[in-house]
C-alpha cells in the first residue's frame, strides 16, 4: 500500500462514518480526481469507491484516454456540446444534461447513455443546471432520445455554508421520488450532511479524499 493509498482510504472511513453520523446508510462516494492525477483514481478505486468523478473534457482524456481501468467515470462538470465527442467511450455517466442541445449530442454520439438531469434549485448563475420547473421537460426529452436517465443531480450554493442548501437539496429529492428516479446526486465536503440528511443517494467528493486541490495550469 502506498503513502496515497493509505490517505485516502483513512480519509474514506471519515468520509462513511460522517454519512452514518448524519443518518445515511446507502450512500455512494464519487471520488472528485479533477486536477489530481490518475493515481488519485486508482487510489480511491482501492479504497472502496466505485466510482470517480472529472469535469473538464481536455482533462478526462489526457487522464484516461488508453488506460485500463475498473472504475466508473462520471462526467460531474458543466459540459460544452462540442467536447461530447471526445468522451465517448471514456466517460460511463453523464451527470450534468440541462438542455436539449446536449441531450440531442449526446444521443447522437453514445445512444443509450446513462445520464443525470442536472438541476438549478438555487438559481445561482454559473453553475449550470435547468430550473426546476424545467425537470419534467429535460428529463422527458432525454428518454425521448433515447438516453437512459438514472435521476438528477445538483450543486449546492457559494455562499450561505451548508444550511443554505437545504431548501434546494429538498426540492430536488422531492422531485427524483415525483419522477420515480433512484439517483439522487448532491452534496459535496462542505455540505455532504445536509445533503444525506436531505436524501442524497450519492455524493461528490474531492479535498475530503485528497486534501486541497492543486491549482488549474
Amino acid at each position: 500500500m502506498t503513502d496515497l493509498d493509505q490517505q485516502v482510504a483513512e480519509r474514506l472511513q471519515v468520509v462513511h462514518q460522517r454519512i452514518l453520523d448524519a443518518g445515511g446508510s446507502d450512500v455512494d462516494v464519487i471520488a472528485v480526481t479533477k486536477m489530481f492525477g490518475v493515481e488519485a483514481a486508482f487510489a480511491a478505486y482501492r479504497a472502496g469507491c466505485r466510482s470517480i468523478g472529472e469535469s473538464y473534457a481536455q482533462e478526462t482524456v489526457a487522464k484516461l484516454a488508453g488506460v485500463p481501468h475498473e472504475f466508473e467515470v462520471r462526467f460531474i462538470g458543466q459540459l460544452q456540446t462540442n467536447k461530447v465527442r471526445q468522451l465517448v467511450g471514456l466517460v460511463d455517466v453523464f451527470e450534468t444534461v440541462d438542455r436539449a442541445s446536449l441531450i440531442a449530442e449526446i444521443a447522437r454520439r453514445a445512444p443509450s447513455s446513462r445520464v443525470l438531469v442536472q438541476v438549478s434549485a438555487i438559481g445561482e448563475v454559473g453553475k449550470g443546471g435547468c430550473p426546476l420547473e424545467q425537470v419534467d421537460e429535460i428529463v422527458g426529452a432525454a428518454l425521448t432520445a433515447g438516453l437512459r436517465v438514472e435521476g438528477l443531480m445538483t450543486v449546492g450554493p457559494t455562499e450561505g455554508g451548508a444550511e443554505a442548501a437545504r431548501s434546494g437539496f429538498r426540492a430536488v429529492r422531492r422531485a427524483v421520488d415525483r419522477l420515480g428516479l433512484t439517483v439522487c446526486s448532491m452534496g459535496m465536503t462542505d455540505d455532504l450532511e445536509v445533503a444525506v440528511q436531505e436524501g442524497s443517494t450519492e455524493v461528490r467528493l474531492g479535498s475530503a479524499l485528497f486534501g486541497p486541490r492543486p491549482r488549474r495550469a
